[in-house]
Order: C-alpha cells, then structure tokens, then sequence
C-alpha cells in the first residue's frame, strides 16, 4: 500500500469513533470513544489517543491507552462503558478530559500534564452548592461533554434529545470556572431539540447528540449530530451561549444531500449515527466524522475530509471520499484494501446500518477483518453478492490497462469495473470458488485524468474482496 492518506486515517483494525481532533505543538492529537471489532454495544474499550504531525496526515502514531474503563468511580467490573469525551487546556495549562460514563448522566473530568498521556481523576461538574450537574431537581441529563475554554472561564456543551422526547429541550451550554469543575453559569438551551423547534431554524436538522464547539476568528462554530443521526451539521454565533443559527450539514457518512456525483438522496453507504468536529491543521481545514463497519453500528472508524470555509463563514458539505486526509486525490498506480471504500451499496438501499437480524438476514455487503479486536488485520469487505457495489474516490489516473483484484470465497461470477456508480463497464473480471484470497486480473483501460473506481459484482454466491490493484 503506497504511504499517502487515507480514509479511515487510522490502521483498519482501530475503531475510534467520536473523534475530537486538536492541534497541540505542531501535532494532531485525536480523542474519541473506542468501539470493539465485533462489540455488542457501543465504546466497550478504553480510551486511547492517536496523533500525527501537522504536515504528513498519513503518519499517524498511536499513544496509547490515556484512560481505562477502570478509572471509572465505582468502575472495577467495567459495568459501565466510556463514551464520548472531549479535551480543553485550562488556565494552568493542564489538560483536562471530560467524559460521560454510560452509567450516570454527569460530566466527570480526569486531568493531565501532557495531551496523550496518563489522565487521572479530578472530580465531576458541579454546583457552587457543591450539588453535581444532572443530578439536581430539574437538570436534564447529560451527554456527549464538548469544551472549550477561554481565558478563566471553560463552556460546556452538552445534551442527548431523541425526536419526540419533551423531558429534553435541546443542547445546553454551562460555563465553568478557573477550576475546570464549578459552575458560574448555569445551564442555557442554544440549540432546539425536535419537539421545540418550530419557528427555530432548524426543523428537520434538530440538535439530537454529539455536541462540539470550535472558535474561527470571531465566530463559535457549534457542530452536532442532527436528528436524522447520519449527519453533522452546524450552528454559529458571536457568542459562545447564545444566539446559535443553523447554517446546513458538513458531512453525512452516507452522502445524503450531495448531488454531484448521484441523486441527492440516495445513500451511498450504510450511515448511522455520527460524532465529530472541525480543525484547522496547517492552514487548512477538516471535519472528522465516523463510519460504521461489520454490518453493525459498534464497530465504528474513524475519517476525515478537508472542508472549505467560505468568505461569510458557510461551510459547504463535502462528500466522504477514500482520500481525505491526502489534501488530493490518491496516485493511481499500486495496490489498495477494500477497506478504504467510501461508497458500499447494493440493489437493495438501506440509509442505516442496523443491527438487527432483519438487516443481517438481507447480507449486505460490509467492511470487517478476521482475527479478533485488536489483531492486526487488515480490513475487507464481505458478502459481496449480486449488485453488491463498492466505490473508491478518488485517484490521479494516467496510462492505467490492467487492474488485479484479491478475492476469495463461494462465489462464481464477474467484477464489472467502472468510473463512476451507474456508469457503463470498462471491463469485468471473472472470479470462482476459492477458500483462500485469489488474484484475478484482466486488461483494463481507465481514462486518464481523476476518477472514482467502482467495483460491481454480479454472479452467484457471496464473494469478499481484500484489494485492488492498478497497473
């Protein structure tokens, strides 16, 4: 595999969702939940941190575990699960971590001296009275602690509203004081929840989790996750408390609403829930986001893809591609995993991931490994049956006349290779039986120039496909 960047940023057998991503000392440092390969719920592992220099996207390190489910109050059996955190750096230039275990609704916060290393215990948000946030008569419960600090003060962000739920008013922002715990400023709403928002702006894009909050010149940018789950959109204000107007959608990890390459509403992935935020990595900008893999929504990865800030502070959406993190397309020479497909779909569409026996029973195509949670194995895609189609954006093409392909499985039939979803075939591929992985291959003209590659199989059986190979 050539060392360019690549979606997901992270080794295909890392699953770390929610993905928070700042720039500390000339490094990108990314905080998140950590989902298992092949989980049953949601974040099961520790945290751990990745991160890599600002100007090679593709080298990203792994730092370790930062915090165990252990270090949870009350937590030895690891009853309850991490969920997504957020880090700040406090007035003392201490950095600071505030989670949410899955078991209490309450923002606790663990503190440390360097970005990636071990975060100890520090206490929980609460009252000047002492009384913890969430636990008070009248708190709604908290979820998904996003921060920011400024000067002495530290903005809380926080909230979980499903559609229908009036028990939850929308997002909520509460301001902390110099010791990263106490409350000056009590909790505010600042972005609507479904049942409030008539009149609002928001309807239809109504906050329901994952809030974030970044600043760009004069203007606080508050990213979420709508209420339709597989996008994140945004919010922005001169004022980190009040006055949020929705502006539109960054990304949705099944492509909804992009209209350049396919109808706008056609999936062309299997999305679900999404959790994210914005940064600027020399001088240029991303969102990171998440996708979800192995047919479930608990196995999720981490990407990322370079965003535009327009001159009024609109931020277009982008599509998800296979090269996010390579600030351009991916050579088109070499070999490339399945895993890095951006498009996964079939004759049967499904806009969700879902875990379901129902879903199952349908064998959509799904990105997955062998091995067991953290084995080192590199990801494919599996049940690839008629009309199962996988698509990879984007490649510089030039003088491309043979691609190779790695299959194995019970499977006879035809790869049919195109440059675009519903495009014609340039050429097809024939692949058999076969329990181990195969290399099949046939000549092949792509046009020159940057092309998406599609891969379509068509034939009986269920085939999985491990790699490409562009000649």
């Amino acid at each position: 595999m050539l060392k360019q960047g690549l979606n997901p940023y992270l080794p295909s057998w890392e699953y770390v969702p929610d993905g928070e991503p700042y720039v500390f000392n000339n490094r990108v440092y990314v905080y998140g939940s950590h989902d298992r390969f092949n989980g049953y719920v949601y974040c099961l592992n520790d945290y751990v941190c990745w991160s890599a220099p600002v100007n090679d996207l593709s080298n990203w390190n792994y730092e370790g575990v930062i915090y165990k489910r252990t270090d949870i109050q009350n937590n030895e059996d690891c009853d309850s699960c991490l969920y997504a955190p957020d880090v700040t750096i406090g007035p003392d230039g201490r950095y600071y971590l505030y989670y949410v275990d899955s078991k209490r609704s309450i923002v606790s916060v663990a503190v440390c001296d360097t970005p990636a290393g071990k975060y100890e215990f520090y206490g929980y948000v609460h009252y000047s009275d002492g009384a913890i946030l969430g636990e008070r008569e009248g708190d709604e419960p908290q979820f998904d602690p996003g921060v920011l600090t400024e000067g002495d003060k530290t903005y809380l962000y926080t909230g979980f509203c499903a559609i229908g739920d009036k028990s939850r008013s929308g997002a909520m922002a509460t301001v902390l004081g110099s010791d990263m715990l106490t409350i000056i400023e009590e909790p505010v709403i600042i972005a609507p929840s479904e049942p409030y928002s008539k009149g609002s702006g928001y309807e239809g894009h109504e906050f329901f989790e994952a809030p974030s909050i970044r600043k760009r010149g004069d203007t606080y940018y508050f990213i979420y996750s709508s209420i339709v789950m597989h996008e994140l959109c945004y919010a922005t204000s001169k004022h980190p408390t009040k006055g949020f107007e929705y502006k539109g959608v960054i990304v949705s990890n099944n492509d909804i609403h992009i209209s350049s390459y396919k109808p706008a509403e056609k999936p062309m992935y299997y999305g679900g829930n999404n959790h994210g935020s914005i940064v600027e990595i020399d001088q240029k900008w991303y969102i990171f986001y998440h996708r979800h893999t192995n047919g479930t929504n608990f196995s999720r990865q981490g990407c990322m893809e370079q965003i535009q800030i327009l001159e009024d502070g609109i931020i277009p959406q982008v599509e998800m591609t296979s090269c996010g993190p390579n600030n351009g397309p991916l050579k088109g020479f070499g070999e490339y995993p399945a895993y890095l497909a951006c498009n996964l779909f079939c004759k049967d569409e499904s806009m969700y991931t879902d875990c379901t026996g129902a879903w199952m029973d349908k064998q959509f195509p799904k990105i997955t490994q062998d091995g067991r949670d953290g084995d080192e194995e590199v990801g494919y895609i599996a049940n690839m049956k008629l009309s199962a189609t996988a698509g990879f954006k984007y490649f510089d093409c030039k003088g491309i006349k043979r691609i190779k392909i790695k299959v194995r499985g019970y499977c006879q039939g035809d790869f049919e290779v195109k440059t675009s979803w519903n495009g014609p075939a340039l050429g097809t591929i024939r692949v058999g039986f076969s329990n181990v992985w195969k290399e099949y291959s046939s000549d092949i003209t792509i046009p020159d120039g940057i092309q998406s590659l599609y891969f379509t199989y068509n034939g009986d059986g269920s085939a999985s496909l491990a790699s490409f190979k562009l000649e």
